[in-house]
């Protein structure tokens, strides 16, 4: 059945958001868990070489090793948002979606995904940095801009312009959304961090020492779950943004539907 395209509300938006989640699972978190499998494996790889046995030499390689941690976790993220974002446009239209698919259909604009998330994010930082509200504004802004970008072909600038149109008149709302996800993210990572950090501090109060190592392991592994089960959730929502603004100001179910009762036609044709 073909998803009906029409405006829709904010409380119909995340239950729609919720339900591809739920239906889609494995597709989802497996998005989200195979590039940042890699950002657990290189803080794995850095928490070894601080272990006991194999200092770490100095401040200079701890911040090596802090910039190349950012960095790689900034590129999975974009990756896996922009394959999250072609995942989501495929089970929104009633199209049969899977991980590498997804991947394989976005990889060619990755690296320009990359760039726009290092652009925007530099940007809110600034913004951020200016009395947090710029930030925040920006943030909310350029919001849809991974979308545009993986969906339009476009450019960094031409994907932040774009967001920028789109969200025009709707700010207030996808800054609730934001606000929304922003909180679980938060509230599911402390759910998930509580009992690793209590056990960690029961185990030094008794002097097992040597445990440390495992339970900063297990608060890695709980950094990587919530990222992968929560993560996801957000780049649905903003998809789903996406397509509603397309439908309230470009009529774009019409669009799809013309396009879809054109198909069979020019199938037909005679060559």
């Amino acid at each position: 059945m073909t998803t009906q395209l029409r405006p829709l509300s904010t409380g119909e938006l995340l239950d729609r958001t919720f339900s591809l989640y739920r239906s889609h699972f494995v597709v989802f978190f497996g998005i989200a868990a195979l590039p940042h499998l890699c950002v657990l494996a290189s803080q794995c790889l850095a928490l070894a070489f601080q272990s006991p046995g194999t200092p770490m030499s100095g401040v200079s390689r701890t911040f090596v090793w802090g910039m190349g941690a950012a960095i790689l976790s900034i590129a999975v993220s974009a990756a896996s948002h922009a394959a999250t974002v072609i995942a989501v446009s495929q089970v929104h239209l009633d199209r049969p979606a899977g991980v590498m698919d997804s991947f394989s259909k976005v990889k060619s604009r990755i690296a320009a995904v990359i760039g726009l998330s290092f652009s925007v994010g530099f940007l809110v930082i600034l913004g951020c940095i200016a009395l947090i509200v710029p930030g925040v504004l920006l943030a909310v802004r350029w919001s849809l801009a991974v979308p545009a970008m993986v969906l339009e072909n476009k450019g960094i600038g031409d994907a932040m312009s774009r967001s920028t149109e789109l969200t025009m008149g709707n700010r207030g709302r996808v800054f609730v959304i934001w606000l929304l996800f922003v909180i679980l993210n938060i509230g599911f990572n402390w759910l998930l961090h509580w009992p690793i950090e209590v056990a960690a501090e029961v185990s030094t109060r008794v002097a097992l020492h040597h445990a440390a190592a495992g339970w900063q392991v297990a608060s890695l592994v709980a950094t990587f779950l919530s990222v992968c089960l929560v993560g996801p959730l957000a780049t649905i929502a903003f998809s789903l943004v996406y397509f509603d603004e397309r439908v309230r100001k470009e009529a774009f179910d019409l669009q799809l539907m013309m396009k879809t009762l054109d198909a069979p036609a020019l199938q037909r044709a005679p060559a």
